[in-house]
């Protein structure tokens, strides 16, 4: 709902500029060439001007500059402006003679490309009305994620009760389970750590990719004691372990693996996980068989969504995030820069 809100009040700024800019165009000529030539003149022209405007941000721009195709881009542009130049004169001048009944002399190229350079500053305004869009979306996406970690913190610190109290209280449980059953020693301590890497590491920007593993081997573990049967996950690893990444950011993936990969009456649940540096990327890939295969939640969830507006925040439209849902298995796939 909130999506939708900035949506709408971003729709909203420009219809409100658009109002502004005929009611000036409108108002400015209406002295000088009476009521109807008045609104024939601002329709034309208010309609070029967003023809111009929209074509470039909506599509010459995202098509050819974005991609570094920058001589595609700069003919592109040319020609454009060029047609709708020409195509602007040509409307106006149909128009005065068939409503106006105004006798206009023929039309030569000479006359059509004479409306041409005042499409030029209106090009020039619309990469100015893209950079203030860019600004206003960045600046709510930026709000909402800054509103959303504030909850999330807020969320952690009460259930972060006496958090060293509990990590002594649990150290002292360690020690006594320890003389009788090793074992379950070892599922307390890994709960420790995943609690210490809550605590300590997740408020970091940043954290070691090889921190960020041992907190999902740990996750991984505990989470082996729910599956009647056991699992066979396969975890391949292969990176500079000196690397960090954003905290919590290969979660979601592991999440759902147990959540809807994992059949607890079934004796064969297999996973293969791999988090491979390849040149200057770091490739994360997970495998896992749907408990449903007609069920598409693991791909559809909030998880997933939240985890795209993060990842978008953080590296633009530099990263790679691909849902394979299609039959039996679910494969996910994430590329970000290092």
């Amino acid at each position: 709902m909130k999506i939708w809100r900035q949506a709408l009040s971003i729709t909203q700024l420009q219809v409100l500029i658009w109002i502004a800019v005929l009611l000036l165009i409108f108002f400015s000529v209406l002295p000088m060439d009476g009521l109807l030539k008045s609104a024939i003149f601002t329709v034309v022209n208010s309609a070029s001007y967003a023809i111009i405007i929209y074509g470039n941000i909506l599509f010459l721009y995202p098509v050819f500059f974005e991609k570094r195709r920058f001589v595609a881009y700069g003919i592109s542009v040319a020609i454009f402006l060029i047609l709708i130049g020409m195509l602007k004169g040509y409307v106006g001048m149909i128009l005065y003679k068939y409503v106006l009944f105004i006798k206009t002399p023929p039309v030569h190229l000479p006359d059509l490309l004479s409306y041409v350079p005042g499409g030029v500053l209106i090009y020039v305004l619309s990469l100015v009305f893209r950079i203030a869009l860019a600004y206003f979306t960045l600046k709510q996406q930026t709000e909402e994620i800054l509103l959303q970690k504030s909850q999330a913190e807020l969320n952690l610190l009460k259930s972060q009760v006496q958090p060293h109290f509990l990590f002594n209280a649990l150290n002292s449980i360690y020690y006594r389970v320890y003389k009788v059953e090793p074992p379950s020693a070892g599922l307390i301590e890994r709960l420790s750590d995943i609690m210490r890497y809550f605590v300590d590491e997740s408020p970091k920007e940043v954290v070691p990719v090889s921190t960020e593993v041992s907190f999902i081997e740990n996750y991984m573990e505990l989470e082996r004691i729910r599956i009647r049967h056991g699992a066979s996950i396969n975890f391949e690893k292969a990176y500079n372990p000196d690397l960090r990444i954003p905290p919590m950011l290969l979660m979601t993936f592991i999440e759902n693996i147990f959540k809807h990969g994992i059949d607890k009456s079934r004796r064969q649940n297999r996973v293969t996980i791999s988090l491979v540096q390849q040149n200057d990327f770091l490739l994360f890939k997970t495998s896992n068989r749907k408990i449903d295969p007609a069920a598409d939640d693991q791909s559809g969830g909030f998880g997933i969504i939240n985890l795209t507006k993060r990842l978008r925040l953080l590296y633009g439209d530099k990263f790679e995030l691909t849902i394979d849902s299609e039959g039996e298995l679910f494969n996910a796939f994430l590329k970000i820069p290092l």
